[in-house]
């Protein structure tokens, strides 16, 4: 289902990329200096579609990311970490061969 959704947040994403990109200009910041060439390239009617096709992408969007959120599985939250001390054994350890210290020479009486 996440998977899904995300395809379909993608493909809405590139979809609102083109329709910010053909939009007429407001007329602000740098488009001000260029307005005038713009004002006879556009229909009033198809302005007003791409308009309410970038707000309802928009939202569609964000609808999308909520829902999409919701859909991750959320792991168990089980700890791997052992305790510091090892777990009581009932058998005891076994005893290592350490070799003995080599016995002192024995010295003849006089």
């Amino acid at each position: 289902m996440y998977i899904f959704l995300s395809i379909l947040i993608v493909i809405a994403s590139l979809i609102l990329i083109g329709a910010v990109l053909i939009q007429k200009s407001k007329g602000g910041g740098l488009a001000s200096d260029y307005s005038s060439g713009n004002q006879y390239l556009g229909y009033r009617k198809t302005t007003d579609f791409i308009e309410k096709a970038t707000w309802t992408l928009a939202i569609f969007i964000c609808i999308m990311s909520i829902c999409a959120s919701f859909a991750v599985k959320t792991p168990v939250n089980v700890s791997n970490i052992q305790n510091a001390a090892p777990a009581p054994n009932s058998a005891a350890p076994a005893p290592v061969n350490v070799p003995a210290a080599p016995a002192a020479p024995a010295t003849p009486a006089k």
